[in-house]
């Protein structure tokens, strides 16, 4: 009791700091729009796929409201009433076929307008590992412009988790007056004060025979089920036909007479499109993915996978020397293969919720033990893991399906790997273009050249009984040259995959629905 009654004591000497920090970040904003109509175009196919229509459906028919500074605007309606549809065409997130005015102070959507602007999307998209506190105060140093410093994006960021009364909670691990709209099926069957819904619907012929729950009430309606035993069909149309001669003339009398405020803070030109700088974006997502891939990178099961394998190929390889040149190979690309595919598939699955591969890393006891050798091994693997990475993220960008994505991955990580120069040597000339393009094929190309030079030597049946490790049929057709090459190609992919991914993100957009 004593500790809530010093919070509270707390948050009541910060408030004035709290409101004039409220005060410098919002801007006063008053959202028109009038007669929205959205409209989407698909193809149906005909018999056998042989012939195709393209057909128009319309989402929006026609929506009007408003919604003033200070206001909040509630939508209810049944699924697919085309709420979510409604609110990303006013978050300006939705394009295509859209017509009619929306305007934010007088004016169209643009860039000053989404920097005063935030849109919480229907599905989460949030970090699992993240506490609560942590969830806001990155979105805080993201999102607030630079006139603020560091410590009141942090006081912005506590002083919003007290008022949707989340202090209790803020350290654990994620995993006003009201105006109320109606709708169904893309029609707005009301549109005003949330405490005279019941009167006006009353006032048509539609009231709840029993006492009931409002909200239920509403959405029956709205849904065509009434308790006057009409059909559904014709509930919908009558409430529509309402609402059209009674509402709808009279609302939009309203929003041509509302005076927009005053433009301050939201010109174009005064405005830049980013709230902070490229470094200061990059350093609060270093931090927030840091956090983040901490709790999935270091868990039991992961440590375990990568001991269980360094384990397993510690016996088989046991005391491997250079007179067993090819097992040893084998496992130069057994560990070029593993670390290919393993960030590889875990890239797919989290693009693109998530953008950054994690390092991981093992002690192998194996090949020959001098520490430059050893790190110059090391080196080559997460090197392959971050290309492999890369080359995830990408084709989960570029196929959203994960299923199809992982699919896609596993053809593209075969292909790799059997172009990689282990398995087949001497590969068609039609097909021996994949090997330039394969990653796994510089990877074990550098990590030959991390264990021999062209001047060692092995224990063979040939002349003398020693022969040249260079010479060795398998290692003469990847090469021990050109290592220069292969880091460069490497790095080649590292950046272009990156790109990839990136594009096709940017191509998607932020919200499709």
């Amino acid at each position: 009791m004593e500790e809530e009654m010093a919070d509270i004591e707390a948050q009541n000497e910060k408030q004035p700091e709290v409101a004039a920090i409220f005060k410098k970040a919002n801007s006063a904003i008053a959202l028109k729009f009038e007669d929205v109509v959205y409209k989407i175009k698909f193809t149906k196919s005909g018999f056998c796929g042989k012939t195709t229509k393209t057909e128009e459906k319309i989402i929006l028919k026609g929506v009007t409201g408003k919604v003033l500074p200070g206001e909040m605007l509630a939508m209810l309606g049944p699924s697919g009433s085309s709420k979510t549809t409604l609110l990303t065409a006013l978050g300006g997130k939705l394009g295509g076929l859209l017509d009619g005015n929306i305007t934010y102070n007088g004016k169209s959507f643009s860039n000053s307008m989404k920097r005063n602007m935030g849109f919480v999307t229907q599905d989460d998209v949030l970090y699992p590992h993240l506490t609560v506190a942590e969830t806001l105060v990155f979105t805080a140093l993201l999102r607030l412009e630079n006139t603020f410093t560091k410590e009141e994006k942090i006081m912005h960021a506590e002083s919003v988790i007290t008022q949707l009364g989340l202090t209790k909670c803020k350290n654990s691990i994620i995993g006003g007056p009201f105006l109320r709209g109606l709708s169904g099926e893309g029609n707005p069957l009301y549109f005003g004060e949330r405490s005279q819904v019941m009167d006006y619907f009353s006032s048509i012929g539609y009231a709840p025979a029993v006492p009931m729950n409002p909200a239920d009430f509403l959405l029956d309606l709205a849904n065509g089920v009434s308790s006057n035993s009409e059909v559904p069909g014709t509930v919908k149309q009558n409430l529509v036909s309402a609402y059209k001669s009674n509402l709808a003339n009279k609302l939009k009398s309203e929003v041509h007479e509302i005076d927009d405020p005053s433009q301050d803070g939201l010109n174009d030109k005064q405005v830049s499109r980013w709230a902070t700088t490229w470094w200061q974006e990059f350093s609060v997502l270093l931090i927030r993915g840091v956090k983040e891939r901490k709790h999935d990178s270091f868990s039991g099961l992961k440590i375990g996978q990568v001991l269980v394998v360094a384990f397993l190929s510690g016996l088989l390889w046991w005391q491997s020397d250079v007179s067993h040149l090819q097992d040893q190979m084998g496992l130069l690309f057994f560990y070029s293969g593993f670390w290919g595919i393993f960030p590889l598939f875990q890239a797919i699955f989290t693009s693109p919720k998530n953008a950054e591969c994690s390092k991981r890393s093992d002690l192998p006891a194996w090949l020959k033990g001098s520490p430059g050798n050893f790190f110059l091994s090391l080196f080559v693997l997460l090197y392959s893991v971050l290309v492999a990475g890369g080359l995830g993220l990408a084709i989960g960008a570029l196929v959203l399906n994960q299923r199809s994505a992982t699919i896609t991955g596993s053809v593209i990580m075969l292909s790799f790997l059997l172009a990689g120069g282990y398995y087949v040597t001497h590969v068609p000339a039609f097909i021996s273009w994949v090997k330039y393009i394969s990653f796994s094929q510089y990877t074990y190309k550098l990590l030959l050249g991390s264990q021999y030079k062209p001047g060692d030597t092995y224990t063979c049946d040939g002349a003398g009984g020693v022969c040249l490790v260079g010479d060795y049929p398998a290692i003469k057709k990847v090469g021990l040259d050109d290592q220069v090459l292969g880091a460069v190609a490497l790095g080649i992919m590292l950046v272009g995959y990156r790109l990839i991914a990136y594009l096709a993100l940017m191509r998607i957009g932020v919200a499709k629905r």
